[in-house]
């Protein structure tokens, strides 16, 4: 089930970003210390006790001239209406209530959507005299804030995932691989689904971004079944500047939350750039099975840089996706495609394979026999048993004695030792330090 999207609207200057990063700060069940992953601060997602949603931090409300406040504020609903399960309105309580703030709290209200009023910047007594402009705004949950110092921000977020639903494992609900197909705009996503189903199903244009939202395609190839997703191209953030265009991201990305597999296209005739980075770490972050296909390879001069040579470019840029396969191909010619479903079926195995307590547990033996854990403040450590815990991706529990002592660079000793013993090719791998007697 995907999770529900939060979207942050304002005015410029209030304070969105703040809040922001406060709120998805509070995200501490994915920490990542592998060197590469880039990330995108428009989009994030964030976690309040077990319940996981997307937080979208929109560009600010542009206040110059009567028109432009009837766009944007316009687009800005849209946005909410559209793609949004909340609203976050953030007004600036030193400034007190504006009629402009009037307006837009009016026209978010007509989206039919939960909204939240934070008054942002309360971090005086003395405004709060000022709060009861707000409350005649009439909302609900109207709650005085300082993003900046945290005030208030727990009673916003426990206001905001009331009624959100507790979050669960990623569940396969049918027999089909569920394929995302990412990447920059114009790199041939379309173009390369449309080869793969023999068809014109998709709309293929020259123009970056013309596909703007995120569609399903069943295809059963060989006796197996797949659904086949064509995501917008996910632009950088300083090229997000349209509603419209923030729409396709987040469809994109929603996409990564219920797909297997993801498939970065990367154009090979361009080169690998840090965008293509920045996508890469969105799938890894969501703990997706990973294959990096190079898009247009016929345009390639194999005399210039050979195929070792452009595939050591890619890890160096990706090096946290170091276990992800690369394949080279032409969607527009279709070589090398013969490639790509078997490559899927192949990670499929991998994402979703289950490994024996009793062989998992001699792995680690051997691990830890071989390169012996350090102390944690004079304390031995000692790894007492491990488990499975979930597939796709695969994920471990080591219970021990002081999980807090564990380096992470020893935890990506442990993880390379699995991948050693039992593959792994092309899904990530989640090792969890727990205490034996809380579980924690």
């Amino acid at each position: 089930m995907p999770i529900p999207t939060v979207a942050i609207i304002g005015r410029a200057n209030v304070g969105k970003s703040t809040l922001f990063n406060k709120i998805c700060k509070k995200r501490s069940s994915i920490v990542n210390n592998t060197p590469g992953v880039t990330r995108d601060r428009i989009y994030s997602r964030a976690e309040w006790f077990g319940k996981t949603f997307m937080v979208v931090d929109t560009g600010g409300i542009d206040l110059g001239g009567k028109d432009a406040i009837e766009t944007q504020v316009r687009e800005q609903a849209d946005f909410a209406l559209e793609e949004a399960e909340a609203i976050i309105f953030v007004a600036d309580g030193r400034q007190g209530a504006t009629p402009q703030d009037k307006d837009i709290v009016e026209k978010i209200r007509h989206s039919g959507k939960p909204l939240f009023l934070a008054v942002n910047k309360v971090d005086d007594p003395k405004l709060e005299e000022k709060m009861y402009e707000f409350y005649e705004l009439g909302v609900a949950t109207t709650i005085a804030i300082s993003a900046e110092h945290g005030i208030g921000i727990e009673s916003l977020i426990e206001s905001l995932t009331e009624n959100f639903p507790e979050s669960e494992p990623a569940q396969n609900d049918s027999d089909a691989i569920k394929v995302a197909v990412i990447g920059r705009p114009n790199v041939g996503k379309s173009t390369l689904i449309n080869k793969l189903l023999r068809s014109d199903r998709c709309i293929v244009s020259t123009t970056p971004g013309t596909t703007r939202d995120s569609v399903d395609i069943p295809l059963e190839v060989k006796g197996k079944k797949y659904d086949l997703i064509d995501t917008a191209g996910i632009r950088r953030k300083g090229k997000t500047r349209k509603v419209l265009d923030k729409f396709s991201v987040i469809m994109a990305l929603k996409a990564l939350e219920r797909c297997d597999i993801a498939v970065l296209l990367v154009d090979g005739s361009a080169g690998v750039s840090d965008q293509d980075a920045v996508i890469a770490g969105y799938a890894y972050e969501r703990g997706i099975g990973c294959i990096i296909a190079v898009n247009k390879w016929d345009l390639v001069n194999l005399e210039v840089i050979s195929q070792k040579e452009f595939e050591e470019s890619v890890r160096r840029k990706m090096k946290f996706l170091s276990f992800a396969p690369i394949i080279t191909l032409s969607a527009k010619t279709g070589k090398g495609l013969g490639r790509f479903f078997p490559e899927v079926e192949k990670v499929y195995q991998e994402y979703a394979k289950n490994i024996p307590t009793a062989a998992l547990n001699q792995c680690f033996e051997k691990a830890i026999r071989k390169n012996p854990m350090s102390s944690y403040r004079g304390k031995f450590l000692k790894l007492f048993y491990s488990t499975q815990v979930k597939t796709c991706p695969p994920t471990f529990k080591c219970y021990m004695n002081y999980p807090q002592g564990i380096h992470f660079s020893y935890q990506r000793y442990l993880t390379n030792s699995l991948r050693q013993t039992f593959g792994f090719g092309g899904t990530p791998v989640r090792i969890i330090f727990s205490d034996r007697h809380t579980g924690n």
